[in-house]
């Protein structure tokens, strides 16, 4: 890492296509290819650099490179389809397949789902899991405590996942084993007193044509000085 660049040093196109084409990549993984262990230890050196509530530094990260446990991991991650009541929960919170016809989240659910399902398949098979977690788990139904607890892991998670691309890796971001979670943290020996946030596979890519992904309209996500306020 280069700390005594300044902002001037900076070459904001390079930095905008990382953040812009850095995607969840879960068909495009080389299964072949090694991953330098040396090369995970550099990311995650980096994106402990983010943000940390009361910089108590408390997220860890479990890396798993045994064949044999990332075959035990992938077993748990497809056991089971997810709970009826989280999906019910999820969808309660606007997070759903189900949009409307000509949406741009839409246009990919089938592609989402495939690739999806492909990953699952070939999960045991991709050269190293990575499982980021953050000492101590949440009780109270508390929006400031919630916030302060998963922002405390989230920005490091996602940080991992750009640190890598920008070193020509890919990964994706899944949850799904956390549909077994207690049966994950004992294969791993993970205290009951820490939780499991994300699950992420990286890998080489094959190919590196990733480009910025469909979204909806900018002007449809920016409320000016009021709620549902738009610019003109």
């Amino acid at each position: 890492m280069r700390a005594e660049m300044t902002f001037a040093d900076l070459d904001c196109d390079s930095v905008d296509y990382v953040l812009t084409t850095t995607r969840n990549v879960r068909r495009r993984l080389d299964l072949t290819r090694d991953v330098p262990i040396e090369l995970i230890e550099e990311c995650i050196e980096i994106a402990v650099q983010a943000p940390t509530g009361c910089n108590a530094q408390t997220w860890r990260f479990l890396v798993v490179t045994d064949p044999q446990k990332r075959r035990e991991l992938a077993a748990l991650y497809t056991e089971r389809p997810a709970d009826s009541r989280n999906l019910k929960a999820l969808e309660q919170l606007g997070i759903t397949t189900s949009y409307p016809e000509g949406d741009p989240r839409q246009l990919r659910k089938g592609q989402v789902m495939d690739s999806a399902l492909h990953l699952g398949v070939h999960l045991g098979d991709v050269p190293v899991l990575i499982i980021a977690c953050i000492q101590g788990r949440l009780e109270a139904n508390n929006n400031f405590v919630n916030s302060s607890f998963y922002g405390s892991i989230l920005p490091a998670a996602w940080s991992l996942m750009l640190a890598l691309r920008s070193r020509g890796l890919a990964s994706a971001w899944t949850t799904v084993h956390l549909e077994n979670e207690s049966k994950v943290a004992e294969l791993f020996h993970i205290p009951s007193n820490v939780t499991q946030v994300a699950l992420l596979p990286v890998a080489f890519p094959l190919g590196n044509d990733f480009r910025p992904a469909m979204r909806l309209p900018v002007r449809d996500v920016i409320y000016r000085d009021r709620w549902g306020a738009k610019s003109e």
